[in-house]
């Protein structure tokens, strides 16, 4: 993927979120997430890093996908005692649990490779609003640097043998930990508006991102787009 243009990939993405958010059938959802993971895969995705990334992704929706079966009216398909898992509930958990994990695969296919400074200037020149960009920039650049000044503040309390517990102590140092680390961050912000103001800021970002659509992103966008219209053929006459 590093050789597509990021707006390339972007709009790639768009498209197979719009797909997956369409497509109904189970199995077509199962067949298409098996396909995105064969394709990740090949891609230079290493299998480890997928099956964590889906993982993460899949335990938000635990609560979700336990309560569904037992919340949604319909025939039951599973009895325990006095619980009882509807059809329609299951189906619908399954569903839900393929459309996101096809989703997620999607990301990290397209967009896990590309960097969030090309990803700014791609979404700039697709035209999206300059605010959103700038504030994408200055988080790829600067939530790092607040990390690691979170970082040093932890490191200089456990230097003072500080450990954390319920107690007020505690608390009352957390709530100070915080306030330093909100107090350096305004304080960073203001010198990085005067160093820009002495640069000639005038409010936009200069476009480095020379990128240039090629034969390998029409031809990325064809066959993407061919898997997608059958896939979307085969939901709507399975």
């Amino acid at each position: 993927m590093s050789d597509l243009d990021p707006r390339t990939c972007l709009l790639a993405t768009l498209a197979t979120l719009a797909t997956a958010l369409a497509l109904h059938s189970p199995g077509v959802l199962a067949a298409a997430l098996a396909l995105a993971v064969g394709l990740a895969l090949l891609a230079g995705v290493p299998a480890r890093q997928l099956a964590r990334r889906l993982l993460q992704v899949e335990g938000f929706l635990l609560v979700l996908l336990a309560t569904l079966p037992l919340t949604m009216p319909g025939p039951a398909a599973v009895e325990w005692g006095p619980l009882a898992l509807s059809r329609p509930g299951l189906e619908r958990a399954a569903e839900i649990l393929l459309r996101v994990g096809l989703c997620a695969v999607a990301l990290l296919t397209l967009l896990g490779g590309v960097e969030p400074v090309r990803l700014g200037h791609a979404l700039a020149r697709l035209g999206t609003p300059a605010r959103l960009v700038h504030l994408l920039l200055f988080a790829a650049r600067y939530v790092g640097l607040i990390g690691a000044e979170a970082t040093r503040l932890q490191e200089a309390l456990r230097a003072r043998a500080f450990r954390p517990r319920l107690s007020r102590h505690a608390f009352a140092t957390l709530a100070d930990l915080i306030a330093a680390l909100l107090v350096r961050a305004v304080a960073r912000a203001e010198r990085i508006d005067e160093a820009m103001r002495c640069r000639g800021f005038a409010g936009r970002f200069a476009l480095i991102d020379e990128s240039r659509f090629g034969r390998a992103d029409a031809g990325f966008a064809a066959g993407l787009g061919l898997v997608l219209a059958l896939t979307l053929a085969a939901d709507r006459l399975g």
